[in-house]
């Protein structure tokens, strides 16, 4: 993807931001919640529940009879596609989880089952440890000599086969990394934490399985009001009932309105006041002026989208929108801490996605035949129908009309594209001990060219990752003991933890320049979520055994003391990064086993392996 997020805060007059709170808080966000109840209660839910699509119409076609009611009318015709865009998109995302998740428990129960003890396996297949040790020494040998990863043919080969011997060798390889170890015993206590660890990992997906499905932002306060009066007065019937009480209470309430989606990038127009300032009015709010303020490295985007639009408007239809560099907008709500009027507490936020290529005029030029080739193969479908309609020819004219804009791109300046070989990636492994560790693959040999640990990737930098973790430490010493005295414990953070994400991404993709890599690897997120946590509870397991509280709090003191690190915001300063000069970004899944530079290079040679292979 060439397409990176900006944003910036929307200054306006008291009034404007009312009126605007007034319509995204008491009008589009009570929608957005009645669309969201109305799919969870549809008849069909359960169908598209196990299938994980959402049929495609189905949100605007719930929407039809809310069109009119007086709880939701009086709206910018964009409020209401954009409440519809976002209920659409909660829920596709929320289908596609739960087929992930499904998927992995069944991929953790099946390794569960093979999972077994050299006594279990020799037992099992009816011989002796020695016999399937030298089986699986021959299976090696014979795998080592074929393309590709050796644990992704031997799954393979597990499949092909109903030979109970070659299960339990298979299984018996896979156990122990792929390989025959050198040492014959094995290590029943290593092997029950093993196997703990994976029961930990189904425990965990059966409960996020059984997750709420979406129910919308509650501003007002009222289902916490309600849930917490049946509480207080009720004895719940079961289990479940008393878990979504608790689940409803602990849920920290989202204090501002859903944002609003504007997908075309002519909803926002862009001028300059008296003071010489950038301003945006937006389709739907004419009337009222905002003011963009914004830090250095986000502002020449900004002045880019002036630049394009006043081009546009000096040349009429001499060129097309469809290259701006700006493709999508959100407004939204960015949550305050002051006391007040909540317009006035709360910041606005104009969140802008571009495309990064059309920054220069090579990218441009890539972007302009990728469209002309879309446009030519709609054209030429169009033609081959025969006898068209009066609105087919028209949309054919229209369609010739951009191609001939496209041969006419804005002016931009010039800089060389990014030439990556293909064949070699840029794997990065996560972490306990070690957050993030990298290893440049040659994938047509499946050989690493190097690696770097975190420390050598941020270099002279790595001091700012260790006052980071004794911030981190501090503040969460300090909130405790505001906590057990009752006072407030929101402590403020400094961006020190964002500007090291920034330069672990710029070295890692500074990495992956000087190698000429064509894609960089990263995890999956949910991937490491439970990588992580499972690993973290089976050493408090060991640790303190039979002691589910004592367990927690070891768990809790582990993770502070290791390293707090949000993988999520890495990840995404990583794509920011790559998207500006093109590298590609893959995602796999981390294998479990093997050191921090074992894990890295796998993802990278799987990546490769899958790529090859579709």
């Amino acid at each position: 993807m060439s397409q990176i997020t900006v944003q910036c805060r929307l200054v306006a007059s008291e009034s404007t931001r009312h009126h605007l709170w007034k319509l995204m808080a008491d009008l589009n966000t009570p929608l957005i919640n009645e669309l969201l109840a109305r799919m969870a209660q549809h008849q069909d839910f359960e169908t598209w529940r196990k299938k994980g699509k959402l049929p495609d119409g189905i949100v605007k076609q719930l929407y039809q009879p809310l069109k009119t009611d007086p709880r939701f009318t009086n709206q910018p015709g964009r409020f209401y596609t954009s409440a519809i865009t976002v209920v659409d998109y909660i829920y596709k995302s929320w289908f596609k989880i739960q087929q992930r998740l499904e998927q992995k428990l069944k991929g953790q129960i099946r390794w569960l089952g093979m999972l077994k003890s050299d006594e279990e396996l020799a037992a099992e297949s009816n011989t002796s440890i020695e016999v399937i040790r030298t089986n699986a020494a021959e299976l090696i040998t014979s795998l080592s000599s074929e393309d590709g990863s050796v644990s992704t043919r031997l799954w393979k080969t597990y499949d092909e086969t109903d030979d109970i011997l070659t299960h339990c060798v298979i299984c018996y390889l896979l156990k122990n990394g792929s390989k025959v170890p050198k040492k014959p015993e094995e290590n029943l206590e290593k092997f029950a934490k093993r196997r703990r660890k994976v029961e930990i990992k189904i425990e965990r997906l059966r409960r996020q399985l059984e997750s709420r499905i979406p129910k919308g932002r509650d501003l007002t306060g009222k289902n916490w009001l309600e849930t917490l009066a049946i509480a207080s007065t009720t004895a719940p019937a079961d289990e479940p009932e008393a878990q979504s009480w608790q689940d409803t209470l602990l849920t920290e309430s989202k204090l501002v309105p859903f944002p609003v989606a504007y997908e075309t990038n002519e909803n926002l127009t862009w001028s300059k006041n008296e003071k010489g300032r950038l301003c945006v009015q937006i389709s739907g709010l004419s009337k009222h002026i905002f003011q963009i303020y914004c830090d250095q490295r986000q502002l020449k985007w900004f002045q880019r989208f002036y630049e394009d639009q006043e081009i546009k408007k000096a040349n009429k239809d001499q060129y097309s929108s469809g290259l701006f560099t700006l493709r999508s907008g959100r407004i939204a709500w960015q949550e305050g801490t002051d006391k007040g009027e909540p317009w006035n507490i709360h910041h606005l936020i104009l969140y802008c996605t571009v495309d990064t290529r059309l920054w220069t005029a090579e990218g441009t030029e890539q972007v302009c035949q990728e469209k002309a080739e879309d446009i030519a193969k709609t054209l030429t479908r169009m033609k081959k129908k025969g006898d068209l309609n009066d609105r087919q020819q028209a949309f054919i004219r229209r369609q010739q009309s951009t191609l001939a804009r496209l041969n006419n791109p804005y002016p931009r300046p010039s800089q060389p594209l990014y030439q990556g070989q293909p064949h070699i990636l840029v794997g990065l492994a996560f972490g306990l001990d070690k957050p993030a560790t990298a290893a440049v693959v040659d994938g047509t040999t499946g050989k690493a060219i190097t690696y770097r640990s975190l420390k050598q990737l941020l270099g002279d930098n790595y001091e700012l990752l260790n006052k980071q973790r004794k911030r981190k430490q501090q503040q969460s010493h300090q909130r405790h003991k505001a906590q057990s005295n009752g006072r407030s414990n929101q402590f403020g953070d400094s961006d020190l933890g964002e500007y090291v994400d920034r330069l672990l991404a710029k070295a890692l993709v500074t990495l992956a320049q000087s190698y000429q890599a064509g894609s960089i690897v990263l995890p999956k997120l949910g991937d490491i979520r439970e990588l992580i946590q499972s690993e973290i509870q089976a050493k408090a397991e060991q640790k303190i055994p039979g002691y589910i509280a004592g367990q927690e709090k070891y768990a809790k003191q582990y993770k502070i003391s290791v390293h707090q690190w949000s993988y999520g915001r890495l990840i995404d300063n990583i794509k920011a990064q790559a998207a500006k000069i093109s590298i590609v970004i893959e995602e796999g899944q981390q294998p479990i086993r093997g050191s921090p530079q074992e894990k890295a290079k796998e993802m990278a040679i799987s990546a490769y392996d899958d790529r090859t292979k579709s």
